[in-house]
């Protein structure tokens, strides 16, 4: 099957300077960026729908092909995909609407060997940052954090740190915020396989009712619980002058 679904949960563990938990039932589309056509009718591309995927939600977001942009981001590395397949977890529109705060590009050569993953991180003031990662091996790499995602976390000296398990049967990121301090937070995506039917996507419906609108409204309710718990309130700088980060090291050996 081309696409997947990973129905799984998503929980965050914040240990300083205010503790602070939560964990939500979500579910995310897996899609080959080359057989969009192919989706099932439940999903439609580029096109309102009760589910959906648009080109315009990732990437150069200006609705262009997405493979162009992705084969240049990786070439700009150094890194050659060869016209390798390309895959891109994320959650889909749900209504029209989406929020993605994390987005995931699997990015093979032409042998199918997974040579790049590309994170994009968004924050709900419209920014976007994108983090590399040429693989060889092992996925296991630190990054400078670059794009201001929440007013509770300093951007300048904070390294973000993230562990991968590539979809197969389930899928797992695990990131760690540290600051010159030590560990502040800890988030985990994680989420088991099923095949993109209409069939499942309808259940997905039914078990995760308007769920990109609670995502949203997820990330509000608990920035209220913080500040009620009166946690340090930090303003918004100025968005990263590059789109796209290289990792500050990274593992080499699964």
């Amino acid at each position: 099957m081309t696409h997947a679904i990973y129905d799984g949960s998503v929980m965050h563990h914040r240990v300083r300077p205010r503790r602070h938990r939560f964990t939500y039932r979500v579910f995310w589309t897996l899609v080959d960026i080359d057989e969009l056509d192919r989706l099932p009718s439940l999903m439609r591309w580029n096109r309102f729908g009760l589910l959906g995927f648009y080109d315009t939600d990732h990437g150069p977001r200006d609705g262009s092909s997405l493979r162009p942009w992705i084969e240049a981001t990786c070439s700009d590395a150094g890194i050659d995909i060869g016209g390798g397949r390309v895959r891109l977890l994320s959650f889909p529109r749900m209504l029209g609407y989406v929020f993605n705060p994390l987005s995931v590009w699997f990015c093979e050569n032409a042998d199918g060997e997974l040579r790049a993953i590309l994170y994009e991180v968004a924050n709900t003031f419209g920014e976007y940052h994108s983090y590399l990662l040429p693989v060889d091996g092992a996925v296991d790499h630190t990054w400078d954090k670059q794009l201001f995602v929440s007013p509770f976390v300093d951007v300048d000296d904070v390294v973000y740190r993230f562990r991968m398990q590539p979809p197969t049967d389930s899928v797992l990121v695990a990131s760690r915020v540290a600051d010159a301090d030590g560990h502040l937070l800890s988030a985990v995506l994680s989420g088991e396989k099923l095949d993109m039917s209409n069939k499942n996507l309808r259940s997905m419906l039914i078990k995760h009712p308007l769920m990109t609108l609670k995502v949203i409204a997820a990330i509000h309710w608990q920035a209220v619980r913080l500040i009620l718990k009166r946690a340090p309130y930090r303003s918004r700088g100025l968005p990263p002058a590059q789109p796209v980060s290289a990792p500050l090291e990274a593992g080499v050996k699964a």
